[in-house]
């Protein structure tokens, strides 16, 4: 941590132990910044932007317990360290279930200072959570945390396919954030003051899909009571995000392709096509060219929607980000829930880091969630994390995806009880036998498998 020069906060009221902290920590490799009083430091966090917070308990006006309840009000990811020549158990004991990171009393051993302060940096991200960038510029990516390179880069990149009208499709598995992103390219393009709609194509049946994206005239089909306008003219001079696309059926690929081709959508019963000026994002958790060389995605929809592709890394892949991501949740979660919870135990933010999350970010939005609605203190534990660990594996599939599987296991069944006799699985399942053969070609399921099952 010290080739980065990350910056501590010293903050005393003697100026002899202050002017010593200073030259240990700086011949450490670490950038200092001094406050002779609790208020000095408040005022100086803004502008040095410290990683840790080093801080005397006994000081005239605000005392270090009552700085870190300042700092902590604002950031509860900033580590504070509490330095005393009055410690005592109780004071200790009272500081560390505050949330304090650790507390030291003098005469204290340098080095074990340097562990306390290697230890915070370790687990903690930076106080500076603002995204980098000044003014306005920094706005349109205002919704994403992170001081990962990996997502910095994948940043730039997005900043700049912004500017144009450019399709993009985003990579990444579930839980990644792939909905935030297209967010973020939407508020840095020129159609930023425009409409934002996003459709999620693997939660609408195939038979609804066509009439949300297009709409209906009013008597298109059975329900059609009234003219239904689509998401692409709701979209109109803004951008439509097709989340999952991956998951449309051929049928409507072919469909969407044309409206990208000719800027028109023709609503479902309709006779007159309307124009529509939209600039398309899409994501998916699938790869689009192995689905494509598998005839399940149209390799000419592939390459209009894939002009520039961007991959969301998973959580496991930027662990510098949890600590980040877990005290903002905490923040907005405990103001939300007007709970106790302020703060992780340190073994418990080495839990988090520590943990796999199959489910990435939305798996750790739900396991803070979980601690926060728990947790009877200021501290959350290392037991109650785990505990929300175990009871949310983050493998819980989406109800797009259960329902997938559920249907491919009810078709499979149907086939195997009739030894593949569709007919006669259709009247099962009460479809007519075109659809049927449909739902069968989406879940690949062949019948012919199915002649010899008993």
């Amino acid at each position: 941590m010290t080739a980065e020069r990350a910056r501590i906060l010293v903050v005393d009221d003697d100026t002899d132990l202050l002017r010593l902290l200073s030259i240990r920590l700086e011949s450490a490799g670490y950038a200092v910044a001094v406050a002779r009083s609790g208020e000095e430091a408040l005022a100086s966090i803004e502008v040095a932007r410290p990683r840790v917070v080093v801080t005397d308990l006994r000081m005239d006006g605000m005392d270090g317990m009552a700085l870190f309840e300042a700092v902590h009000a604002k950031n509860p990811a900033l580590p504070v360290i509490i330095l005393t020549a009055h410690g005592s158990i109780p004071e200790a004991v009272a500081a560390t279930s505050g949330g304090v990171f650790s507390f030291l009393t003098k005469p204290f051993d340098g080095h074990v200072l340097l562990e306390h302060i290697g230890r915070a940096l370790e687990l903690s991200g930076p106080a500076d959570t603002a995204p980098r960038g000044d003014g306005e510029d920094a706005e349109w990516r205002s919704g994403i945390i992170t001081r990962s390179p990996l997502m910095e880069d994948l940043l730039a990149q997005a900043r700049m396919v912004a500017a144009s009208d450019v399709s993009v499709c985003l990579y990444g598995a579930s839980g990644t954030g792939k909905e935030v992103l297209a967010r973020a390219i939407h508020r840095a393009s020129p159609r930023a003051r425009r409409p934002f709609v996003a459709v999620n194509c693997s939660a609408i049946p195939d038979t609804l899909l066509e009439s949300e994206l297009f709409g209906h005239v009013k008597g298109a089909f059975t329900g059609a009571t009234r003219e239904h306008e689509g998401l692409f003219q709701a979209a109109h001079r803004g951008t439509l995000l097709l989340d999952e696309v991956g998951d449309m059926p051929l049928a409507l690929q072919a469909k969407l392709l044309r409206v990208l081709q000719e800027r028109q959508v023709r609503p479902v019963g309709s006779t007159a096509s309307v124009p529509v000026d939209v600039r398309v994002l899409s994501a998916t958790h699938r790869d689009l060219q192995v689905e494509m060389q598998a005839g399940r995605f149209r390799e000419d929809l592939y390459y209009r929607l894939n002009v520039v592709s961007l991959e969301i890394p998973p959580l496991a892949a930027r662990r510098e980000d949890i600590p980040l991501l877990a005290g903002h949740f905490l923040q907005e979660l405990t103001r939300k829930h007007a709970r106790k919870a302020r703060t992780f135990a340190p073994e418990a933010l080495e839990a988090l880091l520590a943990a796999p999350w199959p489910g990435n970010v939305r798996q750790l939005l739900n396991v803070v969630e979980q601690c926060v609605a728990l947790c009877p203190t200021a501290v959350i534990s290392l037991g109650l994390l785990q505990k929300a660990l175990r009871s949310d594996p983050g493998e819980v599939p989406s109800f797009a995806d259960a329902r997938q599987q559920f249907e491919r296991e009810y078709l499979a069944r149907l086939l195997k009880i009739t030894r593949g006799n569709v007919s006669q699985a259709a009247r099962l399942a009460q479809r007519n036998r075109t659809e049927f053969y449909r739902l069968l070609h989406r879940h690949r399921l062949n019948p012919t498998e199915f002649k010899g099952a008993s």
